[in-house]
């Protein structure tokens, strides 16, 4: 009856389960929305080489009543398929720039960069609608807003997230290309999509230490970046080797938990002023 009338479908029980459990756990992120359960952390992202907290990611996370802190993964992928990511990440927006405004009245401009859902940046009102956040914000430069989508949505339909792009970025919003690797990657992508930034998945920081295709191709993205006069930053950063290595190819922005895990705004102040990158990365003439 859902798909129309003059039809039948073969019923099947397991599907019908799971069909169910994901309206019901969809249903309850739209109850957790409402209830304020939704919150941000904030995982720096540093210049290994100077030890300068250059930005911030925001990460949603879910302070579930009973279970606790519940991680992204378990909820997110379900809800991407809905309209409600829409209006999670419209509330996202919204606290990103209230904590730039927190910040921003301590005397800190860290920019903070926002994932974007497939299913809402190619809404065809999305400009509009960021537009409307920007203005609700005046006294943030909405350059400290960046706004990152993986590399796969934007070859879904190239000449719309270009022609986005563009309208964002003469808000003055900046742009970063996610995933960078693990798609359709060719140079023509990268011509055509002016992003400010790139960021190497962590599936090959990860590895690169011990595999040579992903040393290989870490490499190789670093170089892209760089011919293309984008910014690199490297997800995934877990030991001190990883930030060696990545310096010497020439990327020497990264963030992961070898640096600080996401942590709540709160945290923030007292672990930037702590903070302090091991001495192996620092250039000898500095280190001495």
């Amino acid at each position: 009856k859902q798909s129309g009338r003059n039809r039948f479908h073969l019923f099947d029980v397991s599907r019908d389960r799971e069909v169910k459990a994901t309206h019901q756990t969809v249903e309850r992120v739209r109850q957790a929305l409402a209830a304020g359960e939704l919150c941000l952390h904030f995982q720096p992202k540093v210049n290994m080489r100077s030890g300068e907290v250059v930005g911030f990611e925001a990460l949603l996370r879910w302070q579930h009543p009973q279970r606790g802190m519940v991680a992204p993964r378990e909820f997110l992928p379900l809800v991407e398929e809905t309209d409600l990511i829409v209006d999670i990440g419209e509330w996202v927006m919204e606290q990103v720039m209230a904590q730039l405004r927190q910040w921003q009245l301590a005397g800190q401009r860290w920019p903070i960069s926002v994932n974007i859902a497939a299913r809402h940046f190619q809404r065809g009102d999305f400009v509009d609608r960021l537009k409307a956040v920007l203005e609700r914000h005046p006294q943030i430069a909405p350059q400290l807003l960046d706004l990152e989508i993986v590399e796969a949505v934007a070859v879904e339909n190239l000449q719309h997230v270009s022609a986005c792009l563009e309208a964002c970025q003469a808000l003055g919003v900046q742009f970063s290309l996610g995933d960078f690797g693990t798609g359709h990657s060719s140079l023509s992508y990268l011509k055509r999509l002016r992003t400010q930034t790139i960021k190497i998945d962590r599936m090959f920081v990860r590895d690169m230490l011990h595999d040579k295709g992903d040393l290989a191709l870490t490499q190789a993205l670093i170089g892209l970046a760089r011919a293309f006069d984008r910014q690199v930053v490297a997800e995934g950063l877990e030991t001190m080797e990883h930030g060696e290595l990545l310096m010497s190819l020439g990327c020497d922005v990264a963030q992961g938990y070898f640096i600080a895990p996401p942590m709540p705004a709160s945290e923030v102040p007292g672990w930037v002023a702590t903070f302090l990158p091991p001495l192996e990365w620092c250039p000898q003439d500095e280190a001495g």
